[in-house]
């Protein structure tokens, strides 16, 4: 179930934050993100879990997580990268004196909002609507991507578990695939050819 598989990826997340060094989260991260904001960036896939199962939707305006990344593409670069950095940034102080014990909480607190909701339209960011399955999908592919950026930032491994690394990389060819990618991806995969180093599906 794509829960249970959230709940894994979550909860390897906050393994992952526990192993990092205390005196780490000033070191480099993702771009313009030191490792702190990397990894509060990160808690937001746990922090809107829990914020939009309290914004519920009339409709689903989003037939699905492939339909989520392409309506983000367009958002996103309406919204400008200065506003997500912004906003990791801030994650990043959000999570206090003590980030670890911080990200436990958050996966807690999502794990527990989740139990026995079903499968509800919610509200997302840019106003859509997308049912709470179809979101957490989205959820597990930024929980896998961005522990394996905090792991390189860190040299501390993410250990992800199968199921989580599986759904993840399912989502990505499928996101090329809707993208007109997915022959450039499928070559890849099969050893024919390599990918640029700015590719990405997202």
């Amino acid at each position: 179930m794509t829960v249970d598989v959230f709940a894994t990826a979550a909860h390897a997340f906050s393994r992952l934050v526990r192993a990092l060094p205390e005196d780490g989260f000033d070191g480099p991260g993702l771009g313009e993100w030191d490792l702190r904001a990397l990894v509060g960036h990160t808690s937001r896939s746990l922090i809107t879990v829990s914020t939009y199962l309290h914004t519920p939707a009339a409709e689903a305006d989003l037939a699905g997580p492939v339909e989520y990344y392409t309506a983000m593409r367009g958002f996103m670069s309406e919204a400008g990268t200065a506003a997500i950095v912004a906003r990791g940034t801030q994650a990043g102080r959000d999570l206090g004196p003590h980030p670890a014990e911080t990200v436990d909480r958050l996966t807690a607190q999502a794990l527990s909002d989740l139990d026995g909701v079903g499968d509800p339209v919610i509200k997302v960011i840019g106003g859509y609507g997308i049912r709470l399955g179809d979101y957490l999908q989205t959820r597990i592919f930024e929980l896998a991507v961005h522990s394996l950026d905090i792991t390189r930032a860190s040299g501390v491994p993410a250990s992800l578990p199968p199921e989580v690394l599986e759904a993840a990389a399912v989502l990505a060819t499928r996101i090329a695939a809707a993208s007109g990618d997915g022959e450039t991806v499928l070559m890849a995969l099969t050893g024919r050819t390599g990918l640029q180093p700015s590719f990405s599906v997202t």
